[in-house]
């Protein structure tokens, strides 16, 4: 079994709702268990600034899948919530990223491990800091570290 972190976001449609039960999909996955979930945090969109806020947080995993069989699953969860991809940073019902798997550094056309944005993101550091504050991010550093370069984000824990 291998430790995952996963991002999840929504602003369509009850975005609250949607992460709750996409936590309860997450469960759902062969050969996988979650572990730990963080807070939910509100977020301003990225990217494009014209659609609602998003409602953020992350899941910590216990899995036997490997990376991209994992990254398959979390797609079928996202097809499964409606989730169309019409844009890059779009409004979504539900968008589930691979941030880190086990120490592994992956660069494939499908999945980068760590996620290449992810110490850039408030959205994504805040709740990996509630599941592991001490967190080690491969060729990053400290989880810590990065936090105060992203405080300025807009993020309000729920």
């Amino acid at each position: 079994m291998a430790t995952a972190y996963v991002a999840l976001g929504a602003n369509l449609g009850d975005p609250v709702a949607t992460v709750e039960a996409a936590f309860a999909a997450l469960a759902g996955l062969p050969e996988t268990s979650v572990a730990a979930t963080s807070a939910l945090y509100r977020t301003a969109p990225v990217g494009y600034a014209d659609q609602p806020e998003f409602i953020n947080a992350a899941a910590r995993l216990e899995t036997a899948l490997e990376p991209e069989a994992l990254l398959d699953a979390l797609l079928g969860i996202e097809q499964a919530f409606g989730r169309i991809r019409a844009e890059r940073n779009g409004p979504r019902t539900l968008d589930l990223d691979v941030l880190l798997y086990a120490d592994r550094v992956l660069a494939t056309p499908r999945l980068t491990l760590p996620h290449p944005r992810l110490h850039l993101r408030a959205f994504v550091l805040y709740p990996l800091a509630d599941l592991a504050p001490d967190l080690v991010i491969p060729g990053r550093g400290t989880l810590a570290a990065w936090l105060p370069a992203v405080a300025n984000q807009g993020i309000v824990r729920l």
